[in-house]
């Protein structure tokens, strides 16, 4: 599948970037950069120091 998806975003001209699999993009903002350290699982949103608040499920996609 990453073959795949890496012929076709060289076709493309796009980029794939591949992030180990126990990356914490969850406690990432995707707003200023900012991680979280501590962050229990139950913990299903919060607000980072710059204000924005984010749902881990969907900070963490795409």
């Amino acid at each position: 599948m990453r073959a795949l998806l890496e012929c076709k975003a060289d076709w493309y001209g796009r980029y794939l970037v591949v992030v180990d699999r126990w990356f914490p993009s969850s406690k990432l903002c995707c707003g200023c950069g900012a991680f979280a350290e501590r962050m229990p699982l139950n913990v299903r949103s919060w607000t980072c120091r710059c204000g924005q608040t984010h749902d881990r499920d969907v900070n963490a996609g795409p």
